[in-house]
């Protein structure tokens, strides 16, 4: 059984983490160099940079702040946001990055994801993928939360990963920021469809959140408010589910 991870989330925007509730109002979280280096030290055993505001703004990643949380951290660092080309991926792997994220640019071009994989790995190449309940069933969100698709997200997850990505970033848009528990149902049917891992993100709130997650088929769970508002620490949410038998990494 491979051991579980436990990935917080920095969500950035001109330079500064942030947080909000479904994608927004967003707050300021601190800042991210500062945030990275405190969850490597509490036990995370990776970290994933997001800028939001690249796709709305239509620019790249902010490589300077990649660059910075790449100097302290040394824990695996996923990065997305604003990528659109395999040279943005290279930019951003020698920026620090281990591997990179790519959500809409991904949707309106799948072969994007097998260039990044062809060019640097699938374990490389991340597919994120936002989705919200829509007439009964999950749709693809994409623009940061802001563009239905009207694709189903199980069937974009599938064909993601025919394309060439290694793992599967799922965000509940529902969810996200709410700390009402992760869409266990969204887990499941993304879970059925791919044979990748898939880290489950939006709603966490206590460790019991997690675990739910990781018994509907989630390989690692991602988590941003309980560790921004000083709720829960990595360690402490690994040391209780130990406690249940799952099998962390130390």
């Amino acid at each position: 059984m491979l051991s579980v991870r436990i990935i917080p989330c920095l969500d950035t925007a001109d330079g500064r983490v942030v947080k909000g509730i479904r994608f927004a109002g967003l707050r300021d979280a601190g800042d991210p160099v500062e945030r990275a280096a405190a969850y490597e030290a509490q036990g995370a055993d990776e970290i994933v940079l997001l800028d939001v505001a690249a796709t709305p703004e239509s620019r790249g990643h902010r490589l300077d702040t990649v660059r910075a949380v790449r100097r302290v951290l040394g824990i695996p660092l996923t990065v997305g946001g604003g990528v659109r080309s395999a040279d943005d991926a290279a930019a951003l792997l020698e920026a620090g990055a281990d591997k990179v994220a790519v959500n809409t640019a991904a949707f309106a071009n799948p072969g994007l994801l097998g260039d990044v994989a062809e060019r640097f790995g699938a374990q490389c190449a991340v597919v994120a993928i936002d989705a919200a309940t829509r007439a009964g069933g999950w749709q693809v969100i994409v623009e940061s939360g802001t563009r239905p698709t009207g694709c189903a997200v199980e069937a974009w997850a599938a064909e993601a990963m025919r394309r060439g990505a290694g793992e599967i970033l799922l965000t509940s848009v529902d969810r996200d920021g709410t700390r009402h528990g992760y869409d266990l149902d969204l887990i499941r049917i993304v879970r059925a469809e791919v044979g990748v891992p898939v880290v489950a993100s939006g709603g966490a709130d206590c460790p019991e959140h997690l675990l739910d997650a990781l018994r509907a088929g989630a390989d690692a769970v991602l988590a941003a408010s309980i560790f921004h508002d000083g709720d829960r620490t990595v360690g402490e949410l690994k040391d209780w589910l130990a406690g249940r038998g799952v099998e962390v990494r130390r």
